[in-house]
């Protein structure tokens, strides 16, 4: 059972890398893709781009301590990164699976500021896949666990991609065929 691309939306951030590479995709098989950004945030892509404001932006904020903590590494206080997490809030809110494409390091979070995305996928208990451009594979988080898998196929018509800036051939292929595997037609 294949779902219907029109009936579909990408929730991304619209950035450089993972993120461009995902609504690049939607975009080739004709799926919506909402971007949440803030103003003067310079993004890839310009479809969907939802710019959010100062108060929308608040309703995602998140005490840089819990994040450091919770991803086992310390952030800097800076306002970009601060609206950046703000607004990855609601691309992991939006989305019912999350599609990750980064590295998982040996503490079980993913590298970078995708990790808070990642992180808060776990705590809101929407199903988190992975695909770890290291070891070329995709994981998915279950039991407390990463746990290699195969060929995830996208379920759910709100989805979520996101990812790292540093995008390898690798993370390109995956994200291809992920969209080709769950959007036959």
């Amino acid at each position: 059972m294949f779902l219907d691309p029109k009936e579909c939306i990408l929730f991304s951030g619209g950035a450089n890398g993972a993120e461009g590479e995902f609504g690049a995709n939607a975009e080739r098989l004709g799926i919506d893709e909402v971007n949440f950004t803030f103003e003067g945030h310079q993004i890839a892509r310009q479809r969907g781009i939802r710019v959010l404001n100062h108060e929308e932006l608040q309703k995602g904020d998140v005490s840089l301590g819990y994040v450091s903590r919770l991803l086992h590494r310390t952030y800097t206080e800076t306002p970009t990164f601060r609206k950046i997490l703000q607004s990855i809030w609601y691309q992991i809110n939006e989305g019912q699976e999350i599609y990750v494409v980064g590295k998982i390091q040996e503490d079980g979070t993913v590298k970078g500021g995708t990790g808070w995305g990642a992180e808060f996928a776990k705590l809101c208990n929407k199903p988190l896949f992975v695909f770890d451009q290291g070891k070329e594979g995709w994981f998915v988080w279950q039991a407390e666990r990463w746990v290699s898998i195969q060929a995830p196929v996208i379920q759910h018509p709100h989805f979520t991609g996101t990812g790292t800036r540093l995008i390898e051939e690798s993370g390109r292929r995956a994200i291809a065929a992920l969209f080709d595997r769950s959007f036959k037609s």
